[in-house]
């Protein structure tokens, strides 16, 4: 009995001392990657660029340091996950993905098709898909990633955050995980949008901490609307109406600001702090057409001209402007997605949800029939508030009072 128990003693000492993280990796084994980029060359191999993070850098110290936070790598190969080992060349330390903030996809690399460089990335199980996937516009994506930025010791942290910040506030800009990219681009009926970015200014004096010794940086991140993609490749750009209409009807316009008429002479800026949409399908002898209906709820925010807000017919006056002005957003972005064959809304799959007898014969040539889709807007707009002052200054000082 006595032995009996030594045994078991043994055994569960032997097991308490197993426990723990068994798979743990020390951060001085590992180079943390907070950045990723991929380029496609004309050579026939992707060029990835990877942004490491230099913990060291990050970490507040007394007097500051006097080098970078993070620091590029790139190698090339004809896979991804090659391309990655092979930094090992030059970095001592395997790539850790855990911890990606943003993923740049280049301009090249999208007119060929991205489908093939995002599998090593969906199927790695280290690699978490909550980072957000942009587009390079004007420049290659590991340009992108080269670019120190102000305020942000982490470039990479600094465009999530800006991304995000932009969908907020401003809505041309739209946040992309990758789990809903590859959805976007393998379910018939929709196609997928990704941000662009773009470098203003000097991407040479970008790369450097002189760069930001002014006070207006040599080389800035910029995210530059929506790009359109036509399954797995660029199939063209929005503008920045196009873009904040394809928000409007995705129902993702949580804050933005726009200006619309006075009745005449004059604008009003107006923000929108609400915003719901709804889009619903209808089949009538087998042919589909699709109704987008907005309500909209705003402040105003800049008066420029003569208009006395105290009176309710001039609210409801501005109410009709801004209803001309959302359908004028809305439908220029419908306009230019038929243009570019791109069902970016998902209408397709609105009419495979409303009937799947007629997606079967609609969906084996939908990018035909969505050129040729009617779409009706209705729009419904509410000021909520008109500000402290009831009639704008600017109208007594012209009016020489």
């Amino acid at each position: 009995m006595i032995r009996l128990l030594l045994r078991s003693a043994l055994c569960l000492l032997l097991v308490l001392g197993s426990a723990g993280c068994w798979n743990r990796r020390e951060l001085n084994d590992i180079a943390i990657a907070v950045g990723l980029a991929i380029d496609w060359d004309p050579s026939g191999q992707y060029v990835i660029t990877a942004q490491i993070v230099d913990p060291g850098e990050v970490a507040p110290r007394k007097g500051g340091g006097t080098a970078t936070t993070v620091s590029t790598y790139e190698a090339r190969n004809q896979s991804v996950s090659e391309a990655l080992r092979k930094m090992t060349t030059v970095l001592p330390r395997k790539i850790y993905l855990s911890h990606l903030q943003i993923l740049v996809l280049g301009e090249a690399l999208a007119d060929r098709g991205i489908a093939e460089s995002l599998e090593f990335l969906s199927r790695n199980h280290e690699v978490r898909s909550d980072f957000f996937v942009v587009l390079s516009k004007g420049a290659k994506a590991g340009d992108i990633l080269n670019v120190l930025t102000p305020l942000e010791k982490i470039p990479s942290q600094k465009l999530r955050k800006s991304l995000e910040t932009s969908e907020k506030i401003w809505a041309p800009t739209h946040t992309v995980q990758l789990d809903e990219l590859i959805t976007d681009m393998v379910e018939p009926g929709r196609s997928a949008v990704l941000t662009g970015v773009k470098i203003e200014g000097s991407k040479s004096k970008g790369k450097t901490r002189e760069g930001l010794s002014s006070i207006t940086p040599s080389g800035m991140l910029e995210y530059a609307n929506l790009a359109v993609m036509r399954k797995d490749r660029l199939a063209g750009w929005l503008n920045e109406q196009e873009s904040k209409g394809y928000n409007y009807i995705k129902g993702d316009v949580k804050n933005t600001v726009g200006t619309i008429g006075c009745g005449g002479s004059g604008t009003v800026s107006l923000e929108v702090y609400n915003s719901k949409s709804s889009i619903k399908a209808i089949i009538r002898d087998g042919a589909p057409s699709i109704l987008v209906s907005l309500t909209t709820e705003s402040n105003v925010t800049e008066v420029n001209c003569d208009v006395d807000l105290s009176k309710q017919e001039a609210v409801e006056m501005l109410e009709q402007e801004a209803v001309k002005r959302t359908k004028e957003v809305v439908n220029s972005s419908i306009q230019k997605a038929k243009k570019l064959k791109s069902d970016i809304f998902g209408f397709g799959e609105m009419i495979h949800q409303k009937d799947p007898k007629a997606w079967a014969v609609l969906k084996e040539d939908w990018d035909a029939h969505f050129v040729k889709l009617p779409v009706t807007v209705e729009v419904e707009a509410h000021i909520r508030r008109t500000g402290t002052t009831n009639k704008s200054y600017l109208g007594q000082m012209k009016g020489g009072g």
